[in-house]
C-alpha cells in the first residue's frame, strides 16, 4: 500500500489533483463511474475515493471492486482510501474491521473526540459555557487527538489528515488568539509520519496561516474538493487562494 506520486516534483498544491471525493457509497450522491467521467471532463489527473466508514461499514468490499474496475477504464489515476474518524483523546479511531487493500487512510475529527464519546459542537459549547470545559482544554484536546490519531494511522496505510482542526472553528475559536506553538505538534506529527494534508475546498481549511505551517515543515499539501456532488469537482475557489498566497510567499522568500 504505498503511494506513487513525487512529492518532491509537485506543485506547492496540485489542482489536477483531487485527494478526498465521497460516492453514493456514503454521504455522496454519485456513483463511482459518474465521479470518474466527472474528474475526466474538468481535467482531473489523479482522484481519491475517500467514503467516511465505521466498523458497520458492509459495504468496503463492492466499494474497492467498483474502483478497480474504474481504473481499468480511465487514465485518470485512481486511489482507494477511506475516511475514519478520531473518537477518542487518545487518537484511537472508528476503524472499519479489515484496511486491506487501501491506498490511503483519511483521518478526520467532525466532532470533538471527548472520553465520553465524539460530541457535536453544539454540545461542546455548552459544555464550555457551563464551565465543564475551557476553550485551552478544548483546543488541546483536538490536537493531541489529531497527532496521536497520525501516529496511529500512519502504520497501516499513508495517511491524509482531512480537514485539520476544522472542530476548532466550528466552535467559534478564534485562531488569531492561538500562537504557532499550539499547533506545532501536529506540524511535527504530519512530518514526522509522513502524512500530507487535505487542504478542503467544502470546508475552507486548514486556514492560509496553518496551510503555510505545513508547508514551511515540507508536509505535502493536497486540494481536496470533499465533494459530494460532481459539480463540485475542480471547483477550486479556496484552494486556489491558498495556494496563490503560498507562492507569493515563496517568491517573496526567493527574492530575499
Amino acid at each position: 500500500m504505498g503511494a506513487d506520486r513525487d512529492y518532491e516534483s509537485m506543485p506547492l498544491i496540485d489542482l489536477a489533483a483531487d485527494a478526498h471525493v465521497h460516492t453514493g457509497f456514503s454521504v455522496g450522491r454519485d456513483s463511482v463511474g459518474a465521479i470518474v467521467t466527472a474528474a475526466e471532463r474538468v481535467g482531473i489527473e489523479h482522484l481519491t475515493f475517500a467514503d467516511a466508514v465505521t466498523p458497520r461499514s458492509n459495504w468496503l468490499p463492492v466499494y474497492q471492486k467498483s474502483i478497480l474496475r474504474a481504473q481499468q477504464r480511465t487514465d485518470v489515476k485512481l486511489k482507494i482510501a477511506v475516511e475514519v474518524e478520531i473518537v477518542r483523546p487518545d487518537g484511537w479511531m472508528d476503524f472499519p474491521v479489515d484496511l486491506g487493500g487501501l491506498d490511503i487512510i483519511s483521518v478526520g475529527a467532525s466532532r470533538l473526540p471527548l472520553p465520553s464519546g465524539p460530541t457535536e459542537p453544539r454540545q461542546v459549547q455548552e459544555l464550555m459555557r457551563t464551565g465543564v470545559l475551557s476553550p485551552v482544554n478544548v483546543v488541546d484536546i483536538a490536537v493531541t487527538s489529531s497527532v496521536q490519531a497520525l501516529e496511529r494511522a500512519s502504520r497501516y496505510a499513508p495517511t491524509q489528515l482531512a480537514r485539520p482542526l476544522n472542530v476548532l472553528w466550528q466552535l467559534g475559536i478564534d485562531e488569531a488568539e492561538l500562537d504557532d506553538a499550539v499547533f506545532a505538534p501536529l506540524v511535527d506529527a504530519a512530518r514526522c509520519t509522513h502524512s500530507a494534508i487535505e487542504v478542503s475546498e467544502s470546508w475552507r481549511t486548514p486556514s492560509p496561516r496553518l496551510t503555510a505551517m505545513f508547508a514551511a515543515a515540507g508536509v505535502p499539501l493536497l486540494a481536496a474538493s470533499d465533494a459530494r456532488d460532481v459539480a463540485q469537482l475542480g471547483q477550486w475557489r479556496y484552494v486556489a487562494r491558498v495556494l496563490s498566497g503560498l507562492a507569493m510567499a515563496e517568491a517573496q522568500r526567493a527574492a530575499a
